[in-house]
């Protein structure tokens, strides 16, 4: 799961497989494979550094970076 933030500054969980697109709008919205769409606060840079890092967890979990864990814990 990665941790959002709302433009309303609360925490938001949701799984990048529902993600089907994101877009600078100029806020970043993701479009969801359900129709819903999701404006955060994030860049779509940060955005994407996030679901790289993820992926990235999930395919070598012992090989990720103390830093990436560090930082989702921190998040």
């Amino acid at each position: 799961m990665l941790k959002l933030t709302r433009l309303n500054n609360k925490t938001v969980a949701i799984n990048p497989d529902h993600i089907s697109w994101a877009d600078a709008l100029p806020d970043t919205t993701l479009g969801l494979f359900n129709g819903d769409r999701l404006i955060v606060r994030e860049s779509l840079d940060e955005f994407v550094e996030k679901v790289i890092a993820y992926r990235r967890m999930l395919a070598r979990p012992d090989e990720v970076s103390l830093d990436v864990r560090e930082e989702e814990k921190g998040s």
